[in-house]
């Protein structure tokens, strides 16, 4: 089995660096161009199955990375949404430095410690995503492929567990802009990373695919 776990396109929000979390702000111009990208290079790929959160930036790129004619087989899940933000929605950072600093500390030198004002942590995050993992995979078999496309903090989480890694490790890697990461295995509790923050179609090699939300 293999899973294809993307991140979304760009979004206003993405570019202009607020907390967007479960406000569901759409792909901008330079995401839908991403996310087409990304399906340029999926067009040959045989997938089996897709499926995304229902914030209009994940189901859009992925719709986009299906194409046309595939794009009927794209199902939901709501446990795959991004990270409530509570309070920090809509707000810069330099916003929620100005009202909350010892948290915004905290969430960038020990994350799995924060417990985001009204809305979530990083623990529970991880608790409804990796059950959404696993209900999009049944089924599937050894040459079956899936395409998640999720959310920055929701491919942390699942690939910290993958990795065997502490949730304070969540800054150890990127997750770009439709990036892509292959994960592999018999089954969704024995999988290996193939690739990591793959963001080939649409980023030179030594370039910077930059995300400046979370």
């Amino acid at each position: 089995m293999r899973i294809l776990l993307a991140r979304h396109g760009e979004t206003p929000w993405n570019a202009e660096g607020r907390y967007q979390g479960q406000i569901d702000i759409p792909l901008s111009p330079t995401g839908e161009s991403q996310a087409t990208a990304l399906g340029t290079r999926l067009r040959n790929v045989e997938i089996t199955r897709a499926v995304a959160s229902p914030l209009s930036r994940a189901r859009h790129t992925a719709e986009l990375a299906l194409g046309e004619a595939r794009k009927p087989m794209l199902t939901t899940d709501i446990d795959l949404q991004e990270i409530a933000h509570g309070e920090w929605e809509g707000l810069l950072a330099s916003e929620i430095n100005d009202k909350d600093p010892a948290r915004l500390r905290a969430w960038r030198e020990q994350p799995e410690t924060v417990l985001m004002p009204g809305g979530e942590s990083l623990q529970q995050v991880l608790d409804r995503s990796w059950p959404g993992l696993a209900r999009a995979t049944e089924g599937l078999g050894t040459g079956d492929t899936l395409l998640v496309v999720a959310h920055d903090a929701v491919n942390r989480v699942i690939l910290c567990r993958i990795l065997g890694l502490p949730l304070s490790k969540l800054w150890s890697f990127r997750q770009a802009p439709t990036t892509l990461n292959l994960l592999e295995g018999p089954d969704v509790d024995n999988l290996e990373v193939v690739r990591l923050n793959d963001c080939a179609h649409h980023t030179p090699f030594f370039g910077e695919a930059v995300h400046r939300a979370l």
